[in-house]
């Protein structure tokens, strides 16, 4: 099965590439051909002889030879003393001829059937007037079939793919299997359905945040039911042509009802299913593209058995004529995996992976709340590289920590070179931000503490992430400021100096003190009330400059209060924050029973 995919693979490469050569040869032709034409054109209103012209100099006697092909009005003169022939357009060859016979001039008449190279010469110019218009045809008839006119839509069925995926494949989706379960059975057999006067459901709307497996679940509903699976990417309706995305849409339904019972998924739908508007160019083709798809999912004959599945992660930007009944008559949302999930996609990405006995999977999904399944995914294969790397027999419980920094913090860069006072500033920057977060109840427990460089951090302070969290209150968040700004905190009052290093703790403590004011109504000045700038934005000055000087206000407050705290904490803990210091400038790694041991 891989040979052939290799070799189909092949065949789309060579005919992708002999399409551009074949392009890049037509438009090189057009080029020159164009500045031909041009040249050609420039010699000829050179070397030309108006009629008048030539009688006038048929009359001074300056005429050497005129030469002229039956059927032809253009005659070419050659003049005395002058080494180019000039070219003469007569209104009339038999009048000129006579009066060529009548001067007794020098007459070389050609005729086409006796002169091969006269015929020759004819043929070759009109096939080089025409070229022109061979060589447009042929660069837009390429250009159309690079565009792929409707037929994009991927095709998977058992016959094609050994890779079937089944809900065995999937883990940590228990209630969303369930409810795809109907749309199997119905797919299975839509007679049992119909009997009862059920109506087939049009589409389903999977929403949630990348990763959480909203592609993967599409496959394992085609998979389950055994049917043809048609995948396209939103993205992929919208092209240069205009029309285009419309046409496609209809080809991919076709398509669809050839083959019934299948699935339609389309991919990143946000990409042709966002909100129509009166704008023009660009935005007009994707009203078409959109306005195709209401239809096509509106004209479905009740016996075809086509459903239509949709991933987004933005359902909010959907137009709502997709999410009425009829339409998209479901929405399921897919949501980050709890531990029994984490634990459970964890064991299916580890069947094919060789482990030391004493990995516990749990242990790993305990320590990953908040990890989508292709986090999870990622982890275990960078675990799999870095124990390959490190000629390992087995996956150490060592290969997968350090895979989590990999994908969380950043690539471990332990050739940089650091100078001391760098390094005296990072470990209290980071001392400081483990101080105060062990002094805040809401705050998670430290896992690691270290200066060693990853990714554009200079160091990080890991925490435990072993607990679910589905609601986060006003005092954790509030909390969770002041963790982030003590680092900039201890910089000031043990260094009396501040740096860049605090400028990403700085934009993320901005960030959540905005949405606790404009969307999560955390204010109790301003109230509960909520803005969103980013769909609308406008929606802030129909509110008044006022209120926008009063979120602004609100925001610092909440900053300032935040450093605050963090500076008291600091003071109260000077002793603890220099022992983490020292311990981090001499080990330049400090595990969380050594940090307990240290703060004691």
């Amino acid at each position: 099965m891989s040979e052939q995919k290799n070799k189909k693979d092949k065949e789309k490469m060579k005919q992708k590439i002999y399409m551009t050569v074949t392009v890049a040869i037509i438009i090189i032709g057009l080029i020159i051909l164009a500045a031909y034409l041009i040249m050609d054109n420039q010699n000829a209103e050179e070397n030309k002889l108006t009629y008048t012209e030539l009688i006038e100099k048929i009359d001074d006697g300056v005429v050497e030879k005129i030469e002229m092909t039956v059927g032809s009005t253009t005659v070419k003169v050659k003049l005395k003393d002058v080494e180019k022939e000039k070219q003469t357009i007569v209104p009339s060859t038999q009048a000129f001829i006579e009066l060529v016979q009548e001067k007794k001039l020098e007459g070389n008449m050609i005729d086409l059937n006796q002169n091969p190279e006269g015929i020759l010469k004819t043929i070759g110019s009109g096939l080089f007037s025409i070229l022109p218009t061979l060589l447009l045809l042929a660069l837009i008839i390429l250009m159309f079939k690079m565009q792929g006119l409707g037929d994009k839509g991927k095709v998977y069925d058992s016959e094609t793919t050994n890779s079937k995926i089944t809900f065995d494949d999937v883990a940590g989706l228990d209630e969303e299997k369930h409810e795809m379960m109907e749309i199997v059975d119905f797919l299975k057999n839509p007679k049992r359905f119909y009997e009862m006067g059920a109506k087939i459901p049009r589409g389903v709307l999977l929403c949630g945040q990348p990763g959480t497996g909203k592609t993967l679940i599409a496959k394992a509903i085609a998979g389950q039911a055994n049917v043809p699976f048609i995948s396209m990417s939103g993205s992929e309706f919208i092209e240069m042509f205009a029309g285009l995305g419309a046409s496609r849409v209809r080809k991919l339904f076709e398509k669809a009802k050839k083959i019934s019972p299948c699935i339609i998924f389309i991919d990143e739908i946000d990409a042709i299913g966002s909100r129509r508007t009166s704008g023009s160019g660009a935005e007009t083709e994707n009203n078409q593209t959109l306005n195709q798809l209401l239809v096509e999912m509106d004209g479905f004959d009740t016996e075809e058995t086509i459903i239509v599945l949709a991933a987004t992660n933005r359902p909010e930007m959907l137009d709502k004529a997709l999410l009425r009944p009829g339409r998209f008559d479901r929405r399921i949302t897919i949501a980050l995996p709890d531990l029994r999930g984490r634990e459970a996609i964890l064991k299916i990405h580890a069947k094919e992976k060789k482990f030391s006995s004493e990995v516990d999977l749990k242990s790993i999904a305990e320590d990953t709340a908040g990890f989508t399944g292709a986090d999870l995914a990622n982890i275990l294969n960078e675990a799999a590289i870095i124990a390959t790397i490190n000629d390992h027999d087995v996956i150490t419980n060592k290969d997968i920590e350090d895979a989590v920094k990999k994908v969380t913090v950043g690539l471990e860069k332990q050739s940089r070179v650091v100078s001391e006072k760098d390094k005296k500033l990072t470990a209290y920057h980071e001392a400081g931000h483990a101080i105060v977060s062990s002094q805040l109840e809401t705050q998670k427990d430290i896992k690691e503490v270290s200066i060693i460089p990853r990714g554009v951090a200079g160091g990080y302070t890991m925490y435990r992430t072993n607990e679910d969290k589905y609601y986060i209150s006003k005092t954790e968040m509030q909390e969770k400021l002041v963790a982030l700004l003590g680092g900039r905190a201890a910089e000031k009052i043990v260094l009396n100096d501040i740096s860049t290093g605090a400028s990403n703790d700085i934009e993320v403590a901005t960030d959540i003190a905005k949405n606790m004011i404009t969307k999560y109504g955390m204010s109790e000045t301003l109230g509960p009330i909520s803005i969103n700038t980013e769909q609308d934005p406008y929606e802030l000055q129909l509110l008044g400059e006022k209120f926008g000087d009063a979120i602004g206000a609100e925001v610092k407050i909440l900053l300032d209060n935040a450093y605050v705290r963090a500076q008291t904490l600091i003071h109260e803990n000077r002793e603890k924050l220099d022992r983490v210091a020292q311990a981090l400038i001499k080990k330049e790694v400090i595990s969380a029973e050594e940090f307990q041991e240290l703060i004691k």
